[in-house]
């Protein structure tokens, strides 16, 4: 099984958020056990090495973080078509359009996401993080 993680479930890993990051932790756990093959997507890189970094104020420590994320989960590649295919996505949230449209490209299972509600008009099915470890684990 192939999946796009969503941004906010790695944040919930990386920052131990409440009451989310059990289920993140898990997800974590099940990637680097090969259960799954887990994927973040380039564009999400980024926001990830700001955010991380506003907390770290360490370059070398926010590297570290990531390289050791990108060992878990694969980098799918946003391409411009995705940007330039969302911008006319009938998906109200942009940066969800383009993770749709990355996810469909790459041709994933499913987009792992607690942010249900702005992928309803996606091109690929979203399910949270608990919902995609309940499957896994039977």
């Amino acid at each position: 099984m192939r999946v796009l993680i969503d941004t906010c479930v790695v944040l919930d890993y990386l920052q131990n958020r409440e009451p989310y990051f059990d289920d993140a932790l898990n997800l974590a756990i099940a990637a680097a056990n090969k259960e799954f093959e887990g994927y973040i997507s380039a564009s999400s890189c980024t926001d990830l090495y700001y955010i991380i970094n506003k907390s770290t104020h360490n370059d070398e420590t926010t590297r570290g973080i990531l390289n050791r994320l990108t060992e878990l989960f694969g980098v799918a590649d946003t391409y411009a078509e995705d940007c330039l295919l969302a911008l006319h996505s009938n998906m109200s949230d942009y940066e969800d359009a383009v993770m749709s449209e990355t996810a469909a490209r790459i041709g994933v299972d499913s987009i792992i996401t607690r942010n249900i509600k702005d992928y309803k008009n996606s091109k690929v099915k979203a399910e949270t993080p608990s919902e995609f470890l309940s499957k896994l684990n039977k």
